[in-house]
């Protein structure tokens, strides 16, 4: 019994920080986008936001492959299984988005 809530927990804090590796945008982004004027400022925010699509599909991969885990083999987790697939599609789900959304900005500045 206390084997099962240790290994639990240890999936637990593991998926946690995993989750929580979002790295925050090393320059003003609320500064720069106001900054722009130039083809080569508006590159510049293309590219930044093309990393930042490339950093959340990385994510998306990472997710689905911990799903495929959680599924193909929830006996493992017990009666945590269900939580954890639905915790993973949730953030697949947000991950996707933020690809998305930051490709779309990408373009837009692409197009100034």
């Amino acid at each position: 019994m206390k084997k099962k809530i240790l290994i639990a927990l240890l999936l637990t804090v593991g998926l946690m920080s995993a989750c929580s590796e979002i790295k925050s945008h090393p320059m003003d982004m609320t500064q720069a986008v106001l900054n722009a004027e130039s083809k080569a400022d508006h590159e510049a925010l293309a590219q930044h936001y093309e990393e930042a699509a490339k950093e959340m599909q990385l994510k998306v991969d990472e997710h689905k492959k911990l799903l495929s885990q959680y599924e193909s083999k929830s006996y493992r987790y017990g009666r945590q299984a269900g939580n954890l697939k639905e915790h993973c599609q949730m953030l697949i789900g947000v991950y996707k988005r933020a690809v998305e959304e930051n490709l779309s900005m990408a373009n837009l500045h692409r197009q100034m």
